[in-house]
């Protein structure tokens, strides 16, 4: 326990942690009207105050969560709920094998700790500053910092305003739409992401292929989204000429 003190200790007393939360502060306020607003969702979807606080503490993941949501109070089977929040939160697995050479060095517990805190808006912030692994102990803890100062402050936001949204649902009324301010963080987060050829190509095929099949029950219009772009792009992979000019 002490070496997880000193650890963490290290980490958010480097300027890296202090830097990364000022940068993680400026998109927040998004992040959290979205937050609210998923709080309200929870509730009024039926779930009582109590699940509504363990989903967004266990869950952490809005959009997930808002997918999930409606399945939820429909009564649809769980594994169309599992298999929808899955592909919904798909991008985890690449920003997982992405981060590896980065926290690999780390005790399975921070492995952890990282993978729950890190989402998109910290990942996005990280890799930008971070093109590299660290080279040696003082890289190491400079990442660490600031991979851990934007991570926090994006939980801190997300779980205040959702704990908020979850105790005044019926206070706040859902045409207010603050929802919209997260849809617009999550539109900069995947401009940001599409810096290739193929990335956006795969964002264009999925959004048209989400608005093709939104008819479908059970917001399975998002699986076949995900199914779409995954298979176009492999194909594209496949038979594209291999040149500079296609990065993948």
């Amino acid at each position: 326990m002490r070496g997880l003190l000193v650890a963490a200790r290290s980490w958010w007393q480097h300027p890296a942690f202090g830097r990364s939360a000022r940068e993680m502060a400026s998109v927040s306020p998004g992040l959290a009207a979205w937050g609210l607003m998923t709080g309200v969702a929870m509730v009024k979807s039926g779930m009582s105050p109590f699940e509504a606080v363990a989903m967004s503490l266990l869950v952490f993941a809005g959009s997930s969560q808002l997918a999930a949501m409606p399945l939820i109070a429909a009564g649809a089977p769980v594994w169309v709920i599992l298999s929808t929040s899955f592909c919904v939160n798909l991008r985890f697995v690449v920003f997982s094998a992405h981060m590896r050479p980065y926290l690999m060095h780390l005790p399975l517990r921070w492995r952890l700790f990282h993978g729950y805190l890190t989402a998109d808006l910290s990942y996005v912030l990280f890799t930008r500053h971070y093109h590299h692994p660290p080279a040696n102990v003082d890289e190491r803890r400079e990442q660490l910092a600031y991979l851990s100062g934007g991570s926090l402050l994006n939980w801190v936001s997300w779980q205040s305003a959702s704990m908020v949204g979850i105790a005044l649902a019926n206070v706040i009324p859902t045409r207010w739409g603050l929802g919209f301010a997260g849809i617009l963080a999550l539109l900069g987060v995947g401009c940001s992401l599409a810096s290739s050829h193929l990335r956006r190509v795969s964002a264009g095929v999925a959004g048209m292929a989400a608005v093709v099949a939104y008819a479908l029950p059970l917001k399975l219009n998002i699986v076949v989204a995900i199914a779409s772009a995954v298979a176009l792009c492999l194909i594209i992979e496949e038979t594209w000429p291999k040149t500079p000019r296609l990065p993948t």
